[in-house]
């Protein structure tokens, strides 16, 4: 995994094209697009809401598929709440398969995971969330539930 932006090949290598006088805000400021960085932010902080005793990512809420899910689940919160919160990371950005693009991967998942934390934290301040990141073949999905007493 990465620790650090300048690591990653695409763009270390826009940065030595430069003449090393830039870095990763610069690669943004060029390569980026306001509207992909406000989309972006909501993913990193994202909103949240509380149905029956879960709480959902918004993006992860819909009635008739939480209700189904309740009643599949026997309306075990932390079991729902795992199963709807989910953002698989390679549905948000295109990679391939080298070394490279994993670590990047993983990397911008442990950011996400972060921020979901920080984030839930804030909006439930007496609340404990188990956030964690889960290996797929796919690459990394990031999901949360409440914590277990």
């Amino acid at each position: 995994m990465l620790n650090d932006p300048m690591e990653y090949s695409r763009i270390k290598a826009w940065v030595d094209e430069w003449g090393g006088r830039v870095d990763y805000v610069d690669y943004v400021k060029r390569n980026g697009d306001l509207g992909v960085l406000v989309a972006f932010s909501r993913i990193l902080w994202p909103r949240f809401v509380e149905v029956g005793n879960c709480v959902l990512w918004d993006r992860a809420y819909e009635e008739t598929n939480f209700n189904l899910w309740c009643d599949s689940l026997s309306g075990d919160a932390r079991k729902i709440e795992a199963t709807l919160n989910q953002l698989r990371v390679w549905q948000i950005v295109e990679s391939g398969d080298a070394f490279d693009d994993k670590g990047a991967m993983e990397f911008l998942a442990a950011c996400i995971a972060k921020s979901w934390k920080s984030a839930l934290r804030a909006e439930f301040p007496g609340r404990s969330f188990d956030v964690r990141i889960v290996a797929s073949e796919d690459g990394p999905i990031v999901t949360f539930s409440v914590e277990s007493q």
